[in-house]
């Protein structure tokens, strides 16, 4: 129903509008009562679904990536979609606009979509107030940022404020350090400073007496070398996991024209285009460190043979973000069905 009748009438109107038409959708539906009539048609409940990873046990492997409910405002509704996990995020410490509109353009022959949205968010507060309303269905994660005005030098201060606050409503954090639509991301790419922030963040989560598990957002678009470096630097550090991937910047092999990538400009590129380069970088990274930390897979998971794809390759849990946008909520059952089948 969703591909056949909805996604053509949401498709004919400006993405980002679209999106927050959706969210007001949802949360209308919810108040209708509609609640447990989206659970009955999209929940898989099953306990050979279960993933116990970093201390936690996930209903299933099925999570949505931050990005789409970045200030928290309806992962208790989205619970009821299937997922095992949601992402917030990215949370920065304070709100801020992010890049000017137009922002978010589809590729709808390619499957994908391009976004320059660069950390729009209500900031920190606003988030944990959402937060304070959390019923416990599901596993939230926190993806913190800094926000874009902020200095160099001040960069981890960022993390960190976000890393104490969140701690007590969230159940595990992501550092995003790789976000192309971030013009001041530089920095965050550098080994050096990686280890510095890390190990800033791990000294913080030693704090509290219960430690949250932390895990490292990367770009798929790193060579070998690169990757050979996000080995070193996860047993090095002990980091808890890795999230692979975030968007791209790569426009190879796309069917969009030429002109309507130049009108379209820069922006991380998500979806089909991307899959089977994630899935590259989840593979190389689970060989080369023989499995010593898990995967999120994450980029281009359009299908429940496209899920199967990032778990045979290493990946341990897989998130969906524009490929539930075109698919609908009906991929997250698909996926949990075909695992319980292979």
């Amino acid at each position: 129903m969703y591909k056949l009748l909805l996604r053509p009438i949401l498709f004919s109107f400006d993405p980002e509008k679209v999106h927050y038409f959706t969210f007001s959708l949802i949360k209308f539906c919810h108040k209708l009562g509609l609640g447990g009539l989206f659970t009955s048609l999209y929940k898989v409940t099953d306990k050979r679904l279960e993933r116990t990873l970093f201390g936690l046990t996930f209903q299933n492997p099925v999570g949505l990536a931050a990005g789409f409910d970045k200030n928290a405002v309806l992962y208790n509704e989205l619970a009821n979609f299937g997922f095992g996990f949601i992402e917030i995020g990215t949370v920065t410490p304070l709100g801020q606009e992010g890049n000017p509109k137009q922002r978010l353009f589809r590729l709808k022959d390619d499957k994908g979509i391009i976004n320059r949205m660069g950390f729009n968010n209500d900031g920190l507060d606003a988030a944990i107030e959402q937060l304070k309303k959390n019923k416990g269905k599901l596993i939230i994660g926190g993806n913190i940022g800094k926000n874009t005005q902020t200095l160099p030098e001040n960069y981890t201060a960022d993390y960190l404020t976000c890393f104490n606050a969140l701690h007590p409503y969230v159940d595990y954090f992501v550092l995003n350090v790789s976000c192309p639509n971030v013009g001041s991301h530089a920095k965050l790419n550098d080994k050096d400073y990686l280890e510095e922030l890390i190990g800033a963040v791990q000294t913080a989560n030693l704090s509290f007496e219960k430690q949250k598990p932390i895990l490292l957002k990367i770009a798929p678009d790193l060579n070998d070398v690169q990757l050979d470096e996000i080995v070193d630097l996860v047993l090095a550090t002990k980091l808890d996991g890795v999230i692979a991937s975030n968007t791209s910047i790569d426009r190879t092999g796309l069917k969009a024209t030429d002109e309507r990538l130049a009108q379209i400009g820069n922006g991380g590129l998500s979806g089909q285009p991307i899959k089977d380069k994630s899935t590259k970088v989840i593979k190389y990274l689970s060989n080369k460190s023989n499995r010593a930390f898990p995967i999120i897979g994450v980029g281009g998971i359009h299908s429940a043979k496209d899920a199967l794809e990032k778990l045979d390759a290493g990946a341990s849990l897989v998130q969906v973000y524009t490929g539930f946008i075109y698919e609908g909520p009906s991929l997250i059952k698909k996926i949990n069905k075909a695992i319980l089948n292979s």
